[in-house]
C-alpha cells in the first residue's frame, strides 16, 4: 500500500474535485437557478482554478517537496470547503441583494465559493509528481501514471455524485463528507511519525464542522419543512404567510421553491389555486368545455392537475413530470393523492411528446429548468409540431411563460410567439398581472388553437370573463427568428432580464 500511497491520494482528490463541481450546481441553484450561465460560470471557474493550482503546485514542489506540505495543501482545501459550506448562504444572500445580472452573480458566486479549494486541489497532482519522481528518465511514466489515476478518480467521482450521492444526500451532507474525506486523505499523506499533526488536523476539522453547523442554524431563517436534492433539482418547501400589503395579516400558504423561484404553492386551509397564473389554466373551460383527455407537461407539486380533475369530473389527465422526487414531495406536503384519472409519467416532456401517439383536447405546459427559463427543447419548432400533432381538431395548448412582451426583456416571448405562429392557426397571449403593460416581466399564458373556429373572447361566466379580459390586443412584432432544435438561445434571451 505504501508504494501506491501517492496514486491513492491523487485518485481520491480527482474524485473529490468532480463531486465538488457537481454538487456546486445544487449550492447555487436556490439562488441562481441552473441555467447555462450558472453551468458556464461554475465549470469555467473550476477549470481556471485547477489550472492556477497546477501552475502553483509545480513551482512550490520544485522549491520544497515534502509529504507534510502535500498534506497541508489537502487539509487546507478540506478546511476551506468546511467553512464555505456554512458561509455560502450569507455570501449568496449578499449577491442576491447587490447583483441583479445573473451572469455576474453566477461568476462571482463560483469564484468565492469554489475557486480557493479548487486551486488547492489542482496543486495536488504536480506536487505528487515531484514526490514520486526519482529519475529524470522516468518522469514521463510518473506523470502519466499519476494523471491517469487522477482522471480515473474524476470519472468515478462523476458517476458517484450523479447516480448516488446527490439523489440520496443533502447538499450540506455531501460538502461535509467532502471536507472530512479530504481531512482523512491529508492524514494519510502525513508520515507516521507526525502523529501530533494528524490529531491536530482531525480536531480542527471536527471543530470547523461543529462551529459551522451552529452558524448555519443561526442564519437559517427560512425554517424549511424540507430541503432536499432530487435527481434533477434542489427543492425547498416552507410554510409562510402571504401578505398583499404591510398591514395585511396574511394567509397561511405552503410553497415549493426551485432555482430561486416559487414553483408551486397552496393555501393551507383551502383547495383554491394560490398562484395567480395557475388560475389562467382554467381558460381551458372556455376554449374546450367538453375536454375529456388532457396532457400536462410539468407537474410540479401537482396543484393544477388536482384542480383540473375537480373542475372536470369526467375528464382525465396525463401528467409528464421528469422528476419523480417532486411527485413524492407532492404526495407528502401538497395534498396530492393518486387518482385513477391522473396518469403520471416520469419522463422528459420532449421525449414523451416525440413518441406519444395519444390524442388530447387540451395540452398544458408549465415546465421550467431554472429561474424564468423553459427547457429549450420544449420551445422549438419541432416540439411545437409535436404538440400540434397530439391535439385533436380545435385542440388547445396553454403554456405558461415568464417574460415581457415588448423591448429586450420580451425577446424570448416574441421568439416563442413567432414559433407558434408557424404551426398553429390561432395564437393568443394573456398577460396575468398587467394586461396592458408590455414591458413588465410577468407570467404570460400563450394559447395556441388548432383550427379556424372563431372565439368571441367573452363569457357569461364571471371568472372566465376576468381571464379573457387579459387578452393582449396590441401587435406582437415578429422581429426574431423562430426557435429550432438547431438554434434556440433561450437562456440568452431570458438572461437579459433574469
Amino acid at each position: 500500500m505504501k508504494s501506491y500511497r501517492l496514486e491513492f491520494i491523487v485518485f481520491l482528490c480527482g474524485a473529490t474535485v468532480m463531486v465538488f463541481e457537481l454538487v456546486g450546481t445544487r449550492v447555487l441553484a436556490p439562488h441562481l437557478g441552473t441555467s447555462t450561465f450558472v453551468w458556464t460560470s461554475l465549470i469555467g471557474v473550476i477549470l481556471g482554478s485547477l489550472s492556477i493550482g497546477y501552475w502553483t503546485g509545480g513551482r512550490i514542489a520544485d522549491r520544497k517537496s515534502e509529504w507534510e506540505v502535500l498534506a497541508g495543501i489537502i487539509f487546507l482545501a478540506a478546511a476551506i470547503i468546511g467553512i464555505s459550506t456554512f458561509m455560502r448562504e450569507i455570501i449568496l444572500d449578499l449577491l442576491d441583494l447587490h447583483i441583479t445580472d445573473i451572469r455576474w452573480a453566477s461568476a462571482l458566486a463560483s469564484i468565492l465559493l469554489f475557486a480557493p479549494a479548487s486551486i488547492l486541489l489542482g496543486m495536488v497532482s504536480p506536487y505528487a509528481v515531484k514526490l514520486k519522481s526519482r529519475k529524470v528518465e522516468e518522469i514521463g511514466t510518473t506523470v502519466g501514471d499519476l494523471y491517469a489515476f487522477s482522471t480515473v478518480g474524476s470519472i468515478i467521482g462523476t458517476f458517484l455524485a450523479g447516480f448516488y450521492l446527490i439523489p440520496r444526500f443533502g447538499t450540506n451532507n455531501i460538502l461535509i463528507m467532502i471536507s472530512l474525506s479530504l481531512t482523512a486523505i491529508a492524514i494519510i499523506a502525513l508520515p507516521k511519525r507526525a502523529i501530533q499533526q494528524q490529531i491536530l488536523m482531525l480536531l480542527l476539522s471536527l471543530m470547523i464542522i461543529t462551529c459551522g453547523s451552529y452558524q448555519a442554524k443561526k442564519y437559517d431563517v427560512h425554517n424549511f419543512l424540507a430541503d432536499v436534492d432530487t435527481e434533477y433539482s434542489r427543492v425547498q418547501i416552507l410554510d409562510t404567510k402571504y401578505r398583499k400589503s404591510l398591514t395585511d395579516k396574511g394567509v397561511a400558504v405552503r410553497l415549493l421553491r426551485m432555482g430561486n423561484t416559487t414553483n408551486s404553492g397552496i393555501y393551507r386551509d383551502n383547495d383554491d389555486l394560490f398562484l395567480q397564473y395557475t388560475r389562467f389554466f382554467r381558460l381551458a373551460r372556455y376554449f374546450r368545455p367538453d375536454v375529456k383527455n388532457s396532457l400536462m407537461i410539468g407537474g410540479g407539486a401537482f396543484v393544477y392537475p388536482m384542480d383540473f380533475i375537480r373542475v372536470f369530473p369526467n375528464a382525465s389527465m396525463d401528467v409528464v413530470e421528469i422528476d419523480s422526487g417532486l411527485t413524492d414531495l407532492a404526495l407528502k406536503y401538497f395534498r396530492f393523492h393518486h387518482d385513477p384519472r391522473l396518469r403520471i409519467i416520469n419522463e422528459d416532456g420532449r421525449t414523451f411528446i416525440n413518441r406519444s401517439r395519444g390524442s388530447y383536447e387540451v395540452i398544458f405546459c408549465d415546465a421550467f429548468s431554472s429561474y424564468y427559463s423553459i427547457p429549450y427543447q420544449l420551445t422549438t419548432l419541432e416540439s411545437v409540431k409535436h404538440l400540434y400533432r397530439l391535439l385533436g381538431d380545435d385542440g388547445v395548448v396553454i403554456i405558461n411563460i415568464i417574460s415581457a412582451i415588448e423591448g429586450d426583456d420580451g425577446r424570448f416571448l416574441r421568439a416563442e410567439y413567432a414559433t407558434f405562429r408557424k404551426v398553429f392557426q390561432q395564437v393568443y397571449l394573456f398577460p396575468v398581472r398587467s394586461p396592458d403593460n408590455g414591458r413588465l416581466i410577468q407570467n404570460i399564458m400563450l394559447v395556441g388553437i388548432k383550427g379556424e373556429k372563431a372565439h368571441a373572447m367573452s363569457s357569461k361566466d364571471p371568472e372566465l370573463e376576468s381571464y379573457l379580459n387579459h387578452l393582449w390586443k396590441k401587435n406582437v412584432p415578429l422581429d426574431l427568428p423562430i426557435l429550432t432544435d438547431d438554434f434556440a438561445p433561450v437562456d440568452h434571451y431570458i438572461g437579459l432580464h433574469a
